[in-house]
């Protein structure tokens, strides 16, 4: 297998789909040559404690604690300690394991000790014998929102208890532009030898990232190879929403749509074998097509799909 021949590899990711790239290049790929940012846009407060879902999701995928099942959560987790917060009259309609309640009360304990987001993270992966940095996209709280015909809805409410139903007509990132990236993941910016963004949800998971004032502009002139790889397959979601946002915000349901969301901040599209018909027509809006097997069921697929994507960068950087 062919890498970069040197350097640092960002990844950009939330969300299931995220993970899984995110663990196949972290089978690959030393410590000191990869760093994972994760989108915050998700983050909210339950019961008084502050929630990272794709933080979660990444920790507990790369620590192996992973539910399989449904690919965020804890494995083998018990809702015994919600089943008791519900019979005392709390909302209970976002799902929080026992275990995973855990992370959330000692990620919440450090954050109120003065903290920072990224120093807490750190602590918090490093206990679960993570060598790999996962760096939140910002130290400062940026929060998705949606407006729906059912009205203003955090991401939470949108995805969770309303399950995604109603009409997105609009979202913003509330915060963002008061921001700044994190500590490491603007170290990592400067120092990337290639940038790829993690099949997730361009609207929900990638859009935070680059809603970050100067990320955009960092990446679209940056010289690292950038490669994408396209959440959309066969003109629908791998999984969760992005399909069904994307055709009420008026974008194609395809790689297609992917490509134009991502144009002048990639170089490469990644589309999965079934949309080789895409290719052209990817390359016509200005970003290059990649075609290759790209859905991850078994952890060899998740490794093999890095393999080619570290494949495509090493080889773009010949060219260059």
């Amino acid at each position: 297998m062919t890498l970069p021949a040197t350097g640092l590899v960002l990844a950009l990711a939330g969300g299931v789909g995220g993970a899984k790239l995110a663990l196949g290049l972290s089978r690959i790929l030393p410590p000191h040559r990869l760093a994972i940012v994760v989108n915050t846009g998700d983050d909210e407060q339950f019961h008084g404690l502050h929630v990272s879902p794709d933080l979660d999701t990444m920790t507990y995928t790369l620590s192996g604690l992973y539910n399989p099942e449904t690919g965020w959560g804890i494995d083998g987790d018990s809702f015994e300690t919600l089943q008791m917060l519900n019979r005392l009259g709390a909302d209970t309609w976002f799902n929080l394991g026992s275990r995973d309640f855990a992370m959330h009360i000692r990620r919440t304990d450090l954050l109120s000790q003065g903290s920072s987001l990224s120093e807490v993270t750190s602590q918090l992966t490093a206990n679960l014998g993570i060598e790999h940095p996962i760096i939140p996209m910002s130290d400062q709280p940026v929060r998705t929102v949606l407006d729906t015909d059912a009205g203003t809805l955090s991401m939470q409410e949108y995805f969770v208890k309303r399950r995604a139903e109603p009409v997105v007509r609009s979202m913003d990132y509330v915060g963002a532009p008061d921001a700044q990236p994190s500590p490491s993941f603007a170290a990592a910016l400067d120092a990337a030898a290639a940038i790829v963004i993690c099949p997730s949800n361009p609207f929900l998971s990638v859009a935070p990232i680059l809603a970050i004032p100067g990320v955009r502009d960092a990446i679209a002139s940056h010289r690292a190879p950038r490669i994408a790889v396209s959440p959309i397959v066969g003109g629908a979601a791998v999984r969760g929403p992005a399909g069904k946002i994307m055709q009420e915000l008026g974008a194609d349901v395809s790689a297609l749509g992917v490509a134009r969301e991502y144009r002048g901040i990639c170089d490469a599209l990644v589309l999965d074998s079934q949309d080789a018909d895409l290719a052209d027509a990817v390359c016509a809006e200005g970003v290059g097509a990649a075609v290759m097997p790209t859905i991850m069921q078994s952890d060899e697929d998740k490794v093999q799909l890095a393999e080619r994507v570290l494949a495509l960068a090493a080889d773009m950087e010949k060219q260059r």
